[in-house]
């Protein structure tokens, strides 16, 4: 883990422009970031010490962090720290991809927490995504998936029992649901939405983010053959996460 740099040594880094104060350190920790003093991970220094530090207000520090944070430069977790952001993770818009893959692709490590997995019966909402009847069963599974040990992804997954009977004795920590749902009941057709929402309370616990943060949520419906298989909610920290893709005509 790098050293912390001294106090003189952050504040010869403060510009002398007549932008104003949050501004200034906004550039002062950003350039701190470009160059690599702070690489991905490296734990900023709490507003207590940067306002020590440079000499400013709480409120200045505080404003500087948030929206360093909104623009996807640092990550804040509660009771934890800020720390410097991974760059982006990016998932294909209209392609649908093991989370772990995508994760292993960058060169990160992928680990998941299986918060829920059990048995329910489908109501109004649940039975029409899946195409089934009412009260029918359903199998739920609720996971937060990680990059590095940071939170990118709940997973929130109804599969219909009937085509993945022995989904419940899986164990989701060795395998993704995709993976093995694709083993399965091979994907052959998917259906995106994709929305910005706010976190509720339990949402923000789990992804370890400040309550109001924006979030992207996809909701994710996939079938084999004619069959439904799974409706999902995936939701990624907005600081977090984008989605790309690509067309042409």
């Amino acid at each position: 883990m790098p050293t912390p740099p001294a106090k003189s040594s952050l504040a010869a880094h403060m510009d002398e422009s007549p932008a104003p104060l949050y501004a200034r350190v906004k550039q002062m920790i950003s350039q701190q970031i470009l160059n690599g003093n702070w690489p991905p991970h490296y734990r900023v220094p709490s507003e207590s010490e940067l306002v020590s530090q440079l000499g400013f207000s709480r409120m200045t520090i505080n404003r500087a962090l948030r929206e360093l944070t909104a623009e996807g430069l640092l990550v804040r977790m509660q009771g934890v720290g800020t720390f410097v952001a991974e760059p982006k993770s990016q998932s294909a818009l209209f392609e649908v991809h093991n989370i772990a893959d995508e994760i292993a692709s960058r060169g990160h490590r992928h680990t998941c927490q299986v918060i829920t997995l059990g048995e329910e019966a489908a109501g109004s909402e649940r039975a029409v995504a899946l195409e089934m009847r009412e009260g029918g069963r359903v199998f739920h599974s609720l996971i937060v998936h990680y990059e590095n040990d940071i939170p990118v992804q709940i997973e929130d997954r109804f599969v219909n029992a009937l085509v993945a009977p022995e989904y419940l004795q899986q164990d989701f920590t060795q395998q993704t649901p995709y993976a093995y749902l694709n083993q399965v009941a091979p994907l052959t057709e998917g259906e995106h939405v994709v929305e910005a929402i706010l976190a509720d309370a339990a949402e923000c616990k789990l992804l370890q983010i400040e309550p109001g943060e924006p979030c992207l949520l996809i909701r994710r419906r996939t079938w084999s053959g004619r069959q439904p298989v799974t409706a999902a909610r995936l939701i990624h920290p907005g600081s977090r996460h984008s989605l790309e893709g690509r067309f042409s005509k």
